[in-house]
């Protein structure tokens, strides 16, 4: 594996600031049941960090005392964490929209059988990995015979009302969300017109709902810096991010009403600095836990940037969201 971070040191990257905490990303292990070839977290069946109960109960009172609105559950798969059902009950009974960032395979794991149906009774948000509507590509880039489980997976959560939320009586208030993103070094197309595509596609062949299609740069970091090292195609993706910035998508990047939290409880600006070991600085101090803020006021601290934020300003932008600027 190729250390990126000294790639990315010489920043021209503009400031910007935090504004309100919106939504608290926790990021619950780097276990995984598949081992993707684009994974900026360097996942995987044979990692063992996960969290554990003592910090998911700081999580917990974090978001009892701050009214954050979101918890954003990622991984690894955040499911194969044993306390994650907990944290969702948890969250729930202080009213908060819980997401999970689900890979779908999870689905068909022994021990998992009844996880959507635990989904739905909790009112949770899926947004589901699905880089393609091709089962070659799919299969590529995630593992033989993914496409075929994540369709199963899907048809299985529209039976229970998930794709389907609407906002009529007949809304089922189960919203499933899909995630796109590149083969390779390229940028995603644009969101609406693949939306449209996807909703074609999965429709006619699989009968398969879904409410928003969320289409992601890939960040050349981890896995995919490392391959893009091994390719001699780094300088150039670079090269491709910050030629394509545009200074409108700052207003919306996720890191300014967003806190990424790592296994161990430690605190970042988002996901992708949490995984370039670039943790939150407040108040001059340098590496701080998610207990250690429980009085602190982060609206205008500065942002810990380097020159992989452009991956998320670059064209239409890009965020766990997806674009900002369809």
């Amino acid at each position: 594996m190729h250390a990126i971070l000294p790639l990315l040191e010489t920043s021209g990257f503009p400031p910007i600031r935090r504004r309100k905490t919106e939504t608290l990303q926790v990021n619950l292990g780097y276990r995984c049941n598949q081992t993707c070839v684009h994974c900026h977290v360097n996942a995987g069946p044979t990692r063992t960090e996960m969290m554990s109960r003592e910090i998911i109960g700081e999580v917990i009172r974090y978001l009892a005392d701050h009214g954050v609105a979101n918890l954003d559950l990622t991984g690894g798969a955040p499911e194969l964490n044993e306390h994650f059902r907990e944290l969702v009950t948890a969250a729930r009974g202080l009213g908060v929209h819980v997401i999970d960032r689900c890979n779908l395979t999870i689905l068909e794991e022994p021990g998992f059988a009844d996880l959507d149906v635990f989904l739905a009774d909790n009112q949770v948000e899926v947004v589901a990995s699905l880089p393609c509507y091709s089962p070659d590509n799919v299969d590529r880039q995630r593992g033989k015979g993914t496409f075929a489980t994540s369709m199963r997976a899907l048809q299985r959560l529209n039976a229970l009302g998930y794709g389907r939320s609407g906002s009529g009586r007949s809304g089922s208030g189960l919203r499933l969300n899909l995630v796109y993103n590149p083969q390779g070094a390229s940028l995603p197309p644009n969101q609406v017109a693949l939306e449209a595509d996807y909703r074609i596609r999965l429709g006619e062949d699989y009968g398969i709902e879904f409410d928003r299609l969320y289409v992601l740069a890939n960040m050349p970091i981890a896995r995919f810096g490392s391959t893009l090292v091994s390719k001699g195609q780094f300088d150039s993706y670079m090269d491709l991010l910050r030629s394509s910035h545009r200074a409108e998508n700052l207003a919306d990047v996720m890191c300014r009403s967003l806190i990424s939290v790592d296994w161990q409880g430690y605190v970042y600006d988002c996901d992708f600095n949490q995984m370039l070991d670039l943790p939150l600085h407040h108040n001059g101090k340098p590496r701080l836990r998610l207990s250690q803020l429980v009085d602190a006021d982060l609206d205008g601290n500065p942002i810990v940037v380097k020159d992989h934020c452009y991956g998320c300003t670059a064209g239409q932008g890009s965020s766990c969201g997806g674009a900002l600027k369809s």
